[in-house]
């Protein structure tokens, strides 16, 4: 046992740890300790509890190694509670940019589809520097659909800041994220943002954030977080509410104080967990990761530990360190350091990079299972191949392949044909997002209405199901009871803070989700709140119904015309506008009944030698509905598929024949 500084805490279940910070160490590594039993308690916790260290003691002692110049923390919060908003105030104050320099708000929202939707899709790094710590961040998707993106950096940090809307408070994805943060044992800073809303309601969101940590068993410890209170549009925090709040500097100190120090207890043996893929012109692909133990170099030579148990060995040609917004190239890294590493091609998240002579593997990320699924097809309409670059099977495969590595929330398996796939991920967004991404891409593919999976256990059908938690208006409270009542919901909480909304949570099938959103929001007027997260498998609920109307379908091929359409508005809503190409098979519109009808779309008003009258040029049309691609896939039924191509998003059906539909219905009832 090497002689160093002891530290001893007797709080940890009963039993009585110490730990041996070798004298060898800087004093500003082993001045760690000093700064607070909470870090002593946290990271004695870690190392004794965290699967992630294969720590072993000798006669209750640990010899630790600790980094007190870094700290690795991710952002976790509902949607829309302002993460990405305190990711460039936090950069902004660090002194990032210069003083002529141009800010870009959401900066580390960088996708367009990030920047259209105004949601955070993939997690991020970014790093600040504050009194001679670097502070390295990673913002994260708040949207339940991505929750794979969050589990998978959780792996990352030694903490989380957990953001709550401070008139909302504690939502379905704050339970979700925070419970994965607790199973890793990761100590929490709760930040309340927006109290300078109107309806805040700090002091209450205090206390929900409190029970949602009781409910989800948190320890005593880590029941104990701090808090501060926040306006990350405006660039301050305060510890009290009562302060007046000038800049971030709160905030960051209590980082500092909070969150522990990188540590390990073995730093002999470089371990790797590779979180995240990267792609780089110049050198490849990048794999990044926290450096968990040991360090690498430019030019080591190391050993992939494979997901199977295999071991392959490869060079390291390029390193990276995040600095900011930018990955800046260094020669070395060490213990607690997240950086990128290039030169290593044949690999994926979850695998562990570890020295080459005595490769030591880390636990593996593991993600929730997908709890939907579409079908990924080649498009076979008759418009296939003239608006996509990409429309064979191989090159769709190709792309979901790429997509499957760096995202480990989703599945990919092949069908009886080979122009399929079946594609499973965590929810329709998070699909939806994909196809938008391929379609951005130049691919062509059509894919098939969403449908939710199902388990066999002890020969009792399971399906999943979900907590809704629905915002509106209290005059709605009947009409959206009723909607998500015919969909197997059950209401379980309602509560009402008197500023004339009211809140309820309800247990649904996930499969009565699917095209509910848009129905809800035109229940509601636009004015509806609607976020939901999955809560368990339970017993198969029954039938739901789906859509109870119909569609108009083109019977024929040409060129949608102003006469045909206005002799068909009375039949329903049209999405088809005047020149529009369409062929036999295709939806062009809502049917008012429950039935389909083949309508021609094409039809001419004949010409005659007669005089026209005024009334025939006043055809006026009623605006059409153009749907989004969200709004396609809850609208197709079982018999009905979404087209794809980079300019259009059309609706068809599957048996694009008129006479051979009957058919096929009666095939599949079988």
């Amino acid at each position: 046992m090497q002689a160093g500084t002891v530290y001893q805490s007797n709080r940890i279940r009963q039993n009585s740890f110490r730990i041996v910070v070798p004298n060898t160490h800087s004093e500003a590594t082993r001045l760690t300790f000093l700064q607070s039993e909470q870090h002593r308690l946290t990271l004695i916790r870690r190392l004794c509890y965290d699967s992630r260290f294969a720590c072993t003691t000798i006669g209750g002692h640990v010899v630790v190694r600790l980094r007190n110049d870094i700290r690795n923390i991710a952002i976790i919060a509902h949607v829309d509670h302002g993460k990405t908003t305190l990711v460039d105030a936090m950069l902004r104050q660090s002194g990032l940019y210069r003083s002529n320099e141009a800010v870009v708000d959401r900066v580390m929202d960088s996708m367009d589809l990030e920047r259209e939707r105004g949601i955070t899709i993939m997690a991020k790094n970014t790093s600040v520097r504050y009194n001679g710590t670097k502070i390295n961040i990673v913002d994260t998707p708040g949207h339940s659909d991505f929750g794979g993106e969050v589990q998978r950096v959780l792996k990352m940090v030694d903490g989380v800041m957990l953001l709550v809307d401070a008139s909302e408070g504690p939502l379905p994805q704050t339970r979700y994220v925070l419970s994965k943060a607790l199973e890793l044992n990761l100590p929490s800073i709760v930040v309340i943002n927006k109290i300078d809303r109107q309806d805040a309601r700090p002091d209450e969101v205090v206390s929900e954030v409190f029970d949602l940590f009781i409910d989800l068993d948190s320890s005593e410890e880590q029941a104990e977080f701090p808090i501060i209170y926040a306006v990350a549009r405006a660039g301050l925090a305060k510890k009290r509410l009562e302060d007046e709040g000038v800049d971030l500097r709160p905030l960051f100190d209590e980082i500092i104080r909070a969150i522990p120090s990188p540590s390990s207890d073995d730093d002999t043996i470089l371990q790797l967990l590779v979180a995240n893929l990267d792609y780089n012109d110049y050198v490849g692909r990048l794999a990044i990761g926290r450096v968990v133990a040991g360090s690498v170099a430019v030019g080591d030579q190391v050993s992939i530990c494979k997901l199977d148990g295999t071991f392959q060995k490869t060079r390291v040609t390029k390193l990276y360190a995040f600095e900011g917004l930018k990955q800046s190239p260094i020669e070395r890294a060490d213990m607690g350091e997240i950086v990128a590493l290039a030169g290593i091609e044949d690999i994926a998240i979850g695998e562990t990079i570890s020295s080459a002579d005595e490769p030591k593997p880390l636990p593996p990320i593991t993600v929730d299972e997908p709890t939907i699924s579409m079908i990924f097809g080649v498009n076979t309409s008759p418009f296939s191949g003239k608006e996509g670059k990409y429309v064979t099977s191989r090159k769709i495969r190709e792309r979901l392949d790429k997509e499957a590595l760096a995202n480990v929330a989703i599945r990919i398996d092949d069908m009886d044909t080979m122009d399929s796939f079946k594609v499973s991920g965590r929810g329709e967004l998070q699909l939806a997002i994909i196809i938008e991404m391929m379609r951005r891409e130049g691919y062509e593919l059509q894919v098939s209405k969403p449908e939710v999976i199902t388990r066999n256990e002890n020969g009792h059908r399971l399906e999943p199901i979900e907590i809704v938690v629905i915002d509106c208006p209290e005059t709605f409270i009947g009409v959206v009871t009723e909607a998500l009542g015919r969909r197997r919901g059950r209401m379980t909480k309602m509560s009402n803070h008197g500023t004339g909304r009211v809140r309820m949570e309800f247990e649904t099938p996930s499969r009565g989700l699917i095209g509910f959103r848009s129905e809800f929001l035109t229940d509601t007027k636009g004015t509806g709140l609607l976020n939901t997260i999955f809560l368990r498998w339970d017993q198969y609920q029954g039938a739901i119904p789906q859509r109870i109307t119909g569609a108009l379908v083109a019977d024929r091929p040409g060129m949608a015309t102003t006469y045909a359409l206005y002799n068909l508005q009375e039949r329903g809503e049209l999405f088809a506008r005047p020149g529009t190409d369409v062929y036999e098979g295709m939806v062009i519109g809502e049917n008012a009944r429950d039935t389909d009808l083949d309508v021609n779309v094409v039809k001419e008003k004949k010409l005659t030698n007669m005089r026209a009258s005024t009334a025939d040029d006043a055809m006026r049309l009623v605006p059409f509905r153009e749907l989004s691609l969200e709004q396609a896939l809850e609208f197709i039924r079982e018999d009905e598929l979404v087209e794809v191509t980079p300019n259009s998003i059309r609706m068809r059906k599957k048996i694009l024949a008129s006479n051979q539909r009957p058919k096929g219905r009666a095939e599949d009832s079988r």
